[in-house]
């Protein structure tokens, strides 16, 4: 959790503004909600190498050096990150130089880049390999000096299935392009992670780019209405995507930062028992398991330390009640009732038995509950199981 300066301010960037926008985390208290990190995205440093081949700062920008900086960033609690795609030096074959820079810079976050990619025949390697190299030289470092190891985010847009081998080298993996300004986007983002939620868990996660709270956060000034933007935010949080606001927090409205520090979701993104992310059990518009770039699956859940989490995302352009049966989750057991909590509404909402109806969802709207056990259903409720598939008699006949 924490900070990326890309969405917001791209290229145009320097230390005072850095530094106000560590400070702004603090004041508006998003470091106590949990974002910690602050991370400069790009255009950081001169456009060559100083003569001994290390990347060195752009001295414009970033008059009192990079360390400095951090150094002043550290001791207001939060942690610093890097990163560059706009053809500032890259780092194929100085990977050992550069993770020796950045720790010696103070940076704690790598957000590594498949950007500016030599010929084949220079790097003999595909992304899996070039990742790689880059691990080893963090790796190699950290144990060389005692110190511990940069977080490595690799930035590959997706290819060449990252969730499948990514978290062998680092800590988070891009699964897709980058994030646009408005709701297609974002559900285009949600139905291509909503195939490989299993591969999110303490070790590594599927990271669905920025919180695009540019969007997100600017409720009534950006392309986001406000029950999308509480939908994005849901969806990324309870996925444990990496959250990094990208919004210009000097801006930001109450009802901005209400969003993004909603603690009973990020209770459940940042769960110290439960790593994994929410899965769709059901998807509604369109059958289970077909992708869908503009109705991704709507019906979710997961577990957490507390309960089984749900997220009801209405795709429509129009208000819907959104009905489950509480076991078609995997993690609800029959014969049980539940109580529910609403994470938005912060209010207890009764006892769930058997199904669930959310009603009148807003257009692009989202529920999110945390169901926890409640005891034995009622007795004598009939059909004597939830799902008449196969329900048996004692007397060895079938009821359904």
């Amino acid at each position: 959790m924490g900070y990326n300066t890309w969405n917001a301010y791209h290229c145009d960037i320097d230390e005072g503004l850095i530094l106000q926008t560590a400070q702004l985390m603090k004041s508006l208290n998003l470091a106590d909600a949990g974002y910690t990190h602050v991370n400069i995205d790009d255009c950081y440093s001169e456009r060559s190498r100083n003569d001994d081949g290390d990347i060195v700062e752009d001295a414009t920008k970033f008059p009192s050096g990079m360390k400095a900086l951090t150094d002043k960033i550290h001791n207001l609690g939060l942690d610093s990150g890097w990163f560059t795609c706009q053809l500032y030096p890259g780092s194929f074959q100085n990977e050992a130089r550069d993770a020796k820079r950045f720790h010696d810079w103070g940076f704690d976050y790598l957000k590594y880049d498949n950007c500016a990619v030599p010929f084949d025949n220079i790097t003999r390697e595909n992304i899996m390999g070039r990742y790689e190299r880059m691990a080893n030289a963090i790796a190699d470092f950290s144990l060389s000096s005692g110190t511990p190891p940069l977080i490595l985010s690799m930035c590959q847009w997706g290819r060449e299935q990252g969730w499948t081998w990514a978290r062998r080298y680092g800590q988070s993996w891009r699964t897709t392009d980058d994030i646009d300004p408005n709701w297609q986007s974002i559900v285009k983002i949600l139905n291509q992670n909503s195939f490989y939620t299993w591969a999110t868990d303490f070790y590594g996660h599927n990271d669905m780019d920025i919180s695009d709270h540019r969007l997100t956060i600017d409720s009534g000034n950006g392309p986001l209405t406000y029950e999308e933007s509480k939908s994005h935010f849901t969806a990324w949080a309870l996925l444990k995507s990496p959250l990094l606001i990208g919004t210009h927090l000097a801006s930001a409205t109450k009802e901005t930062i209400e969003i993004l520090t909603n603690p009973e979701i990020i209770a459940i993104h940042q769960d110290s028992v439960v790593g994994t992310s929410i899965s769709p059990f059901r998807w509604g518009i369109n059958p289970d398991w077909v992708s869908n770039n503009t109705h991704p699956a709507q019906y979710w859940s997961g577990e957490s330390q507390n309960g089984t989490v749900f997220m009801l995302l209405n795709t429509l352009d129009e208000p819907a009640d959104m009905f489950f049966r509480l076991t078609e989750s995997p993690w609800i057991r029959a014969g049980r009732q539940y109580s529910v909590r609403d994470l938005w509404a912060h209010t207890d909402n009764g006892t769930a038995v058997r199904n669930f109806t959310a009603h009148v969802v807003p257009p692009h709207g989202v529920v999110a509950l945390l169901l926890q056990d409640a005891g034995d259903e009622p007795d004598d409720l009939w059909p004597p199981c939830a799902v008449l598939e196969w329900c048996m008699n004692s007397n060895g006949t079938r009821i359904d």
